[in-house]
């Protein structure tokens, strides 16, 4: 099996002044990059099923959000979550397996792209369920409180969910309860196919913060740390009982809204111009100007994270298939009697 190196965080405060922060935040988002590209060429030879959501293009909120985490800090996903599953440190083998449908995949093959959980680094999963994720935070966050641990626990979620209700209940409770919980909302402009200029009236998701209290912030969801900044200050709001905070990351996703979307409501000069904000290039850029690394480092880097990746298919490709006789062993079921 084979993982990324655990996120670390940085004793200067900042991934663009601390040399092995910034290597660890570089190989999350190459991994995830590498990952998701990995995932759509295997989807594309017909070697995967179903469907899945990409998150190329959105590696630097996962990995800004989870670098700012302990270990023992949550963290609820969505249908588009390899990237938290892999910033927070999962092994990726087993990610590969759970989407080749394999019996050593996190579900055994059951659950696929959108339902992988990991108790192990806290992961308490990814949904299907748009803000599905949201209450199940604001529950875990509730029990911390409940059990005296000071741990933190983070909601992704995309800008459709902001429009749930849901969303809303989840927010006030967490609120009221000035629970030690985080909602980081990935606003990469789409809800499916439906501009989020259509879907709300406020220009800013964190906008919504005030209405119940908390603190709200929009950053640069392509600037891994600038996303890091914003994600301290939440958790330590969040451990010194002050409640939640509402952190909206501006990001924007490469690809269509699952495999089958064809991508026909965005032009490709709008893309290009998402494109031209790579957050892996403005990283690398910025860690190579402050001469914290070379550039035969992150070639190195790259490929090992290359490596790893085609590591984690042919480990995954190798073990045995989900078993149909075994399906409903993990469902509950009430036998009726009549």
């Amino acid at each position: 099996m084979v993982s990324i190196t655990p996120l670390i965080s940085p004793e200067s405060g900042s991934l663009e002044l601390d040399r092995s922060a910034a290597l660890s935040a570089l190989e999350s988002m190459l991994t995830i990059r590498s990952f998701e590209e990995a995932v759509d060429g295997l989807f594309a030879r017909g070697l995967m099923h179903g469907t899945m959501h990409l998150s190329i293009g959105q590696e630097a909120s996962a990995t800004g959000i989870c670098v700012a985490l302990k270990t023992t800090d949550y963290i609820t996903s969505t249908h588009r979550g390899h990237g938290h599953c892999i910033a927070k440190g999962a092994d990726l083998t087993r990610m590969m397996a759970e989407l080749l449908a394999k019996q050593t995949g996190y579900c055994r093959g059951r659950g696929g792209s959108m339902h992988i959980a990991d108790t192990k680094t806290r992961n308490l999963g990814a949904n299907g369920i748009v803000a599905g994720g949201i209450p199940i935070a604001v529950g875990a966050a509730l029990a911390q409180k409940m059990r005296n641990e000071n741990n933190v626990v983070v909601s992704f979620f995309g800008d459709g969910a902001t429009n749930e209700g849901a969303f809303h209940e989840a927010l006030n409770l967490g609120a009221i309860w000035d629970l030690p919980v985080i909602f980081v909302c990935e606003n990469n402009k789409y809800g499916m196919s439906n501009s989020t200029e259509l879907s709300m009236r406020v220009d800013k998701v964190s906008d919504r913060a005030s209405a119940y209290g908390i603190a709200g912030v929009t950053v640069d969801g392509n600037d891994v740390n600038e996303v890091y900044q914003a994600a301290v200050a939440a958790v330590q709001r969040a451990r010194s009982g002050k409640g939640p905070t509402l952190i909206e990351c501006e990001t924007y996703r490469w690809k269509g809204h699952s495999k089958s979307d064809k991508n026909l409501y965005r032009t490709k000069e709008e893309i290009d111009q998402w494109k031209a904000k790579d957050p892996i290039i403005r990283f690398q850029e910025i860690i190579l100007q402050n001469q914290l690394v070379t550039q035969t480092d992150v070639d190195a880097l790259a490929n090992q994270v290359r490596e790893t990746i085609r590591e984690a298919i042919k480990d995954a490709s190798a073990a045995p298939d989900s078993d149909p006789a075994e399906l409903l062993s993990s469902v509950y079921r009430e036998v009726y009697n009549g």
